[in-house]
């Protein structure tokens, strides 16, 4: 008889067994601290399966070679589901290798975007489709986007909004939906439309579960660490891609990263993915007597109390929030966000 438990990582008799089936199935261990829980599938005192998640995504899913093929994986993700449901959670997504893309649809999963190495899938109440229908459509010829995080909003950003607007008909300002940035995504979405209020061509909207930040998708089934950005950047570019075809988005704009290499990667391959139907246009980054602007300068600031520093960085409408929520933010700060 199998029975399943909940997995205590911390706790070196599970995570010995843990690490030992994680790497036999050819996987690759990353941050602990992105897993939330962690299940074990047992056949009497042999570990046989495992799986894990981390806010609503499915994670290091492995089985024993001798039990795949079946009940087991059946088993294993309906229970990581369950789990999810208990907590009111009915989304989920999996990101998985692409030879086991037809085992999750088997489950009910849907598939939201390909790449060569890797599927992202999604379960539940809420699809891809149900947000591009949602999305508030535009007309014009010249239709161009932009995807910020936006951790806070500063004149760097401004004046990548300002100088697509410049481009464009209309332009797409989607703010990344990550709760684990300093400021919150609904403060950063308010942010940018208070930023940016008096451009007339500009449309500001969350990206929700699906602009998301690249480096959050799990790398730890990419075998060759060196392409890790490479291959999330490739599944980054297929959602946008998507999403993008819906709402005739045909230019996606960016600033130039010199001094971030790992976004420089990203943004070349970027280039290479979305062409031909989106042309990705890299704008030299704003700068203020010399000196890039940049959201980490002002975090940097804020955890400083600098006032000075960081009205030199952003607008009026961010300058006056940070002033107000100066407490908050550094309480945040100090709680480790």
């Amino acid at each position: 008889m199998l029975d399943t438990i909940k997995m205590d990582l911390s706790d070196p008799y599970y995570y010995q067994q843990w690490k030992k089936l994680i790497e036999n199935e050819g996987l690759y261990i990353e941050n602990l601290d992105d897993i939330t829980e962690t299940i074990g599938i047992y056949d009497e005192d042999k570990l046989i399966a495992t799986g894990s998640y981390f806010n609503n995504v499915l994670k290091y899913l492995a089985i024993d070679q001798e039990y795949q093929g079946g009940n087991v994986f059946n088993k294993l993700v309906s229970y990581l589901i369950s789990n999810l449901a208990s907590q009111n959670i009915f989304h989920v997504f999996v990101f998985t290798k692409t030879q086991y893309q037809s085992s999750f649809e088997y489950l009910g999963f849907k598939m939201v975007a390909k790449s060569r190495f890797s599927t992202l899938l999604e379960t539940g109440d809420y699809s891809i489709d149900q947000y591009i229908s949602e999305l508030p459509k535009v007309s014009g010829n010249n239709i161009s986007a932009i995807v910020m995080n936006a951790n806070p909003f500063t004149l760097g950003h401004r004046y990548l909004v300002e100088e697509a607007a410049k481009q464009s008909d209309m332009v797409y300002v989607f703010v990344v939906s990550q709760n684990a940035s300093l400021f919150k995504t609904s403060e950063r979405v308010e942010l940018v439309k208070a930023g940016t209020k008096d451009l007339k061509n500009i449309v500001v909207i969350t990206g929700d579960d699906y602009m998301v930040s690249f480096v959050t998708f799990p790398s730890y089934f990419i075998k060759s660490r060196s392409d890790v950005v490479t291959y999330q950047t490739e599944l980054d570019a297929q959602v946008f891609k998507r999403i993008a075809k819906s709402l005739n988005i045909t230019k996606r704009f960016v600033g130039e990263e010199p001094y971030s290499p790992t976004t420089e990667i990203y943004n070349q391959s970027l280039k290479k993915i979305l062409a031909p139907e989106i042309v990705l246009e890299v704008l030299k980054r704003k700068e203020i007597d010399d000196d890039i602007i940049s959201a980490t300068k002002v975090r940097q600031a804020i955890a400083e109390a600098d006032l000075e520093t960081i009205g030199k960085y952003v607008p009026k409408a961010t300058f006056d929030f940070i002033k107000m929520n100066l407490k908050d933010l550094l309480r945040r700060i100090n709680n480790g966000n």
